[in-house]
C-alpha cells in the first residue's frame, strides 16, 4: 500500500506543477502547453494504471476484462491496467474491461478528472491572457 500513497504523491505534485507553472506566460496556444497536456494525461493514465495493477497484485478485484478475472504476470496485469486506466481517462469504454468493487470509485475518480483536466487548463489559459490584458492597459 506504500507505492500507492507515493504514485499518488507523484500524481498530485504533477498535476500541481502543470497549474503552478509559468514557462509559457505568453503563449496561449502553443505546442507546448499541448505537449504539457498530453504529459499530464500519459502520467495520469500510467499512475493510475500502476495503482489498479497494484491493488490487482495484492488480492483486490478492481476489474473484469471479457467477463474473466485478471490473471498472468505483472506485465500482463500492468498491460490491462494501463488499458483499462486508458479507457476510462479518455471517456472511451469500450466495455471489455468493466470496473468492480472499489474500481468501480477509482474508475470514476480517474473520469472525473479526465473530464476536468481540460476545462481546467482552458480556463488557466484565459486567466492568464486577462491578467495579460489588464497588464498592458
Amino acid at each position: 500500500m506504500g507505492w500507492i500513497i507515493v504514485i499518488v504523491g507523484v500524481l498530485v505534485l504533477n498535476i500541481v506543477s502543470v497549474w503552478t507553472s509559468r514557462a509559457s506566460k505568453h503563449k496561449y496556444v502553443s505546442v507546448e502547453n499541448f505537449v504539457v497536456l498530453i504529459s499530464l494525461y500519459v502520467t495520469m493514465m500510467i499512475g493510475f494504471g500502476l495503482i489498479y495493477t497494484i491493488l490487482e497484485i495484492n488480492g483486490y478485484d478492481i476489474f473484469t476484462k471479457n467477463s474473466k478475472d485478471i490473471t498472468g504476470e505483472f506485465f500482463s496485469v500492468l498491460q490491462d491496467s494501463v488499458y483499462f486506466s486508458a479507457t476510462t481517462l479518455l471517456a472511451v469504454g469500450y466495455g471489455d474491461v468493466i470496473p468492480i468493487g472499489a474500481g468501480r470509485w477509482l474508475a470514476v475518480t480517474e473520469a472525473l478528472l479526465g473530464y476536468i483536466m481540460p476545462a481546467a487548463f482552458v480556463v488557466r489559459v484565459v486567466i492568464d491572457w486577462e491578467k495579460d490584458i489588464k497588464k498592458e492597459r
